[in-house]
C-alpha cells in the first residue's frame, strides 16, 4: 500500500504476542502499555453484545426464585415470555390452587363419617347359592386334563367335535320301520346277516370302527334300495368293503370276501353292488356312528377295560336286533354305558361329568337300558349267537359270561 512501511500488512503494524508493535527491524517497540485496549471496552462497541466475562470470575446466575416456582415445578426457560407459556405457567398455577382446596384422600385412611345400613337378605342366602355352584363345578370332571400334552387328541377341538356329532347323527339314523317297504326281506333276515358279519369281522380281525361302519351302510341301502333275499349277503359283504377300504389300513382283497360267501357271487357282482352303494349312498361314509360316542363315554365315565369290555358286548348285542334302530346312535352308546354300570353294581355311578358330556340323564337312558338288559339275559339262549361267542372268548375277558343288570328288569 502507497505510503505504508513494507513491514506491514495494510498499513497496521503487526502486534506481538504481548500486545506491542512489532517494529521493522524485529524488535520490541516501547509503546506497550499505551497503545493496548482493554477487551471490555472493544466488546461493548458490538451492537448489542453483552461484557466479556472475566476470566478470574465465575458469571452470576439468576435466582432460581426469580424464573422457577419451585411447587410448580416449571423447568428454567431461557427464552423470552410468551403468551402461550405464560397461558400455561397461569393453568399450572390454577391447578396447585385447586389442589390445595380439595386435597388428595388416602384410601386405606378414609373412614366414613356415618354407616350405612347393609340390605336386608335372609341369612345364609348368598352362601347357599355359591356353595350349590361350587358343589356342580366340583362334581365335573375334566376328562381331558391327561391329554392336554398329546396332539391326536385334540383337546383344543374336542368339545367343538362332539357337538358337531350329535348335531348330524340324525343324518346317519334310518327310519325305524324301513323294512316295510321291503317286499323280498324281512328284519329276521337282517339280523342273521349282521350277526354272520360280526363274525367275519372278528375272524378278519378288523378294526372296531369298521363293523359299526358296515352296519350303518347295509340298513341306509336297504332304507332306501329294495333288495332280494339272494342279494342280500352280496350287499353285506360290499358293505365289509367299502367300511375297510375307509377305516383299515391293510383292505381284505374281494377274493377273500367271495369265499367267504361260500363263492355265492362273482368279483364282478361285488364291483358292480359296490358302484350301486356308494351311488345311491351319495359317497356319504363319513357319519359318527355309535362307537364314535362310546370312546367318549367310556371316557367321560372313567371306565376300567371290564367295563369297556362290557359295554362293548352290550351294544353289538344292540346292532342285531331291529328294534334297536329308534335309538339315535349317541344314546345306544350312553345307554350302553349306563347299562355296563348297572351291571357292575354301580347302579348310582352316572355322575354330572357323564350327563355333561353325553347330553342324557339317567330317566333319558332307562327305556334303552332295559332293553339291553333283556338282551343281555337272552344272548346265551338265542337265535343268533355270534356276539354272545365272541365276548365268550379270553380276549374279550370274557364279558358275555357276566350277570346281566337284574336290577334294571326288576324296575
Amino acid at each position: 500500500m502507497a505510503g505504508g512501511d513494507e513491514n506491514t500488512l495494510g498499513g497496521v503494524r503487526p502486534v506481538n504476542s504481548q500486545g506491542g508493535l512489532v517494529a521493522g527491524n524485529g524488535k520490541v517497540g516501547t509503546m506497550i502499555g499505551r497503545t493496548r485496549r482493554a477487551l471490555s471496552t472493544i466488546n461493548q462497541n458490538f451492537a448489542g453484545g453483552a461484557p466479556y466475562p472475566c476470566a478470574n470470575k465465575r458469571p452470576k446466575l439468576p435466582e432460581p426464585s426469580a424464573i422457577c416456582n419451585e411447587n410448580l415445578q416449571i423447568p428454567v426457560v431461557h427464552r423470552p415470555m410468551t403468551r402461550k407459556l405464560a397461558a400455561q405457567i397461569a393453568s399450572k398455577q390454577k391447578q396447585a390452587e385447586e389442589q390445595k382446596d380439595f386435597p388428595i384422600i388416602d384410601v386405606d385412611d378414609y373412614k366414613p363419617k356415618e354407616s350405612f345400613p347393609e340390605p336386608m337378605l335372609e341369612e345364609g342366602f348368598m352362601d347357599d347359592e355359591v356353595e350349590m355352584e361350587e358343589a356342580d363345578e366340583d362334581l365335573i370332571v375334566d376328562i381331558d386334563s391327561v391329554d392336554k400334552k398329546n396332539p391326536l387328541a385334540v383337546v383344543e377341538y374336542i368339545d367343538d367335535l362332539y357337538a358337531y356329532y350329535k348335531k348330524v347323527e340324525s343324518s346317519s339314523c334310518v327310519p325305524p320301520d324301513y323294512m316295510s317297504t321291503q317286499f323280498d326281506i324281512n328284519d329276521r333276515m337282517r339280523g342273521i346277516l349282521i350277526d354272520w358279519l360280526i363274525e367275519v369281522h372278528y375272524k378278519f380281525e378288523l378294526m372296531q370302527e369298521t363293523l359299526y361302519l358296515t352296519v350303518n351302510l347295509i340298513d341306509r341301502f336297504l332304507a332306501i334300495q329294495p333288495v332280494i333275499r339272494k342279494k342280500l349277503q352280496l350287499v353285506g359283504i360290499t358293505a365289509l368293503l367299502l367300511a375297510c377300504k375307509y377305516e383299515e389300513v391293510a383292505v381284505p382283497v374281494v377274493e377273500d370276501l367271495i369265499v367267504i360267501s361260500d363263492r355265492a357271487y362273482t368279483k364282478s357282482d361285488v364291483l358292480e353292488m359296490e358302484t350301486l352303494m356308494v351311488n345311491k349312498l351319495q359317497f356319504n361314509l363319513s357319519v359318527p356312528t355309535a362307537y364314535v360316542f362310546m370312546r367318549r363315554f367310556l371316557k367321560a365315565a372313567q371306565s376300567d377295560n371290564k367295563m369297556e369290555l362290557l359295554a362293548f358286548y352290550i351294544i353289538e348285542l344292540s346292532l342285531v336286533e331291529y328294534e334297536m334302530l329308534k335309538f339315535p346312535p349317541s344314546l345306544l352308546a350312553a345307554a350302553a354305558v349306563f347299562t355296563a354300570q348297572c351291571t357292575l353294581g354301580k347302579l348310582n355311578q352316572w355322575s354330572k361329568t357323564s350327563e355333561r358330556h353325553t347330553s342324557y340323564n339317567e330317566h333319558d337312558l332307562m327305556e334303552c337300558s332295559k332293553l339291553m338288559a333283556d338282551l343281555h339275559s337272552k344272548a346265551a339262549a338265542g337265535r343268533l349267537t355270534g356276539v354272545y361267542r365272541k365276548y365268550c372268548t379270553s380276549k374279550y375277558g370274557y364279558a358275555a359270561k357276566s350277570e346281566p343288570a337284574y336290577v334294571l328288569l326288576d324296575s
